[in-house]
């Protein structure tokens, strides 16, 4: 599938909920891989974490590539890692359809965005709670997603930090409608609220889907409330 069908698929699809497999039971994924597509996913986030740039060490390259033969949903990659460009060949051989990337570990990021579309993959930056919007104000233009990090990086199960949300509705300002705004950390049926009326569209989840016994239900469950929280009634 190309760059422009993934990322027009996933806007209309918006609000898209994106399970962070971080979370799954890795000694079943197949099965954990299936239950999610049943359950409507549309996407995969995968965590990658080096130990260095976060202190969590998670997967890499060989990992994802044999995932790759288990689905056909578009794998979206965050990679919390120190030097990205080192690795982007092998993460694109391995399958990821959308790499993201963090200002903090890329400062002057445009050639890597440029290359990751170049290569026709989605293009993405993220930022730490900690970073201001304005460190990637320059680079949006390259960009096909901006994730705001709404809890520090490197380890599942953290508590919503609500400084995300004036930097989702500052960044919904500043981007067009096709590209996709999302947040990370602490998602669940209570925080996508505000989340979504500040302005995201990709919502990445783990412990509100798969610490639940039917995923389905949860991503519908966190799809149906950003949907009301949006909606024209939700606003009067």
């Amino acid at each position: 599938m190309s760059r422009a069908a993934i990322l027009r698929g996933l806007v209309q699809d918006a609000p898209v909920i994106a399970p962070s497999i971080l979370k799954v039971d890795y000694g079943n994924l197949h099965r954990e891989v299936q239950l999610l597509e049943r359950g409507g996913a549309t996407v995969l986030h995968l965590d990658v974490m080096d130990g260095h740039f976060v202190p969590n060490l998670s997967y890499g390259p060989a990992v994802i590539e044999s995932w790759r033969k288990l689905t056909d949903l578009p794998f979206d990659a965050h990679l919390m890692i120190s030097d990205p460009a080192r690795y982007l060949d092998s993460y694109l051989a391995a399958g990821c359809d959308s790499l993201t990337v963090h200002i903090e570990a890329v400062p002057e990021p445009q050639r890597l965005l440029r290359d990751i579309r170049d290569a026709g993959r989605l293009a993405g930056i993220a930022l730490n709670p900690g970073t201001p919007v304005e460190r990637i104000r320059a680079v949006l233009e390259y960009c096909d997603i901006v994730l705001v990090m709404s809890v520090e990086p490197g380890f599942g199960g953290q508590k919503f930090m609500p400084i995300a949300l004036e930097k989702l509705k500052e960044l919904r300002s500043l981007l067009p409608p096709e590209v996709l705004l999302s947040v990370d950390g602490g998602i669940g049926p209570a925080t996508i609220v505000n989340a979504a009326k500040a302005g995201a569209t990709m919502f990445v989840a783990g412990s509100s889907i798969f610490d639940t016994p039917d995923y389905g239900a949860a991503l519908r469950q966190l799809a149906d409330t950003a949907r009301s929280a949006v909606s024209p009634s939700a606003r009067q």
